[in-house]
């Protein structure tokens, strides 16, 4: 696969980011590298390995613990903590900005 100002422009809008007509050379040419370092990937023989579905299936589970319900904080007192809140939800300040 080819990585081109196309498909940067598209990742761009995809991703809602911007990037410079300085920085679009260097990005693209990482990317490149990326995809054929992902290419080299195909070509490793996994005929005879098993599915993986967890990172940790062969880590004994000692360290975690059982999903239990226990008591919690009403929404009242929940909500005293917070700075701001609205229609019983915690107001946060703007962390991203999108553009249309």
């Amino acid at each position: 696969m080819e990585f081109d100002k196309k498909s940067l422009k598209n990742l761009e809008r995809l991703c809602r980011i911007k990037c410079s007509e300085e920085e679009a050379p260097d990005l693209l040419q990482n990317l490149q590298k990326i995809l054929s370092y992902v290419e080299q990937l195909n070509e490793v023989n996994t005929d005879n390995v098993s599915e993986c579905y967890h990172i940790l299936e062969d880590v004994p589970t000692t360290s975690s613990r059982e999903d239990v319900v226990g008591t919690h904080l009403s929404r009242d007192v929940f909500l005293a903590n917070a700075p701001e809140h609205i229609g019983g939800m915690i107001k946060v300040p703007t962390v991203i900005q999108f553009e249309e």
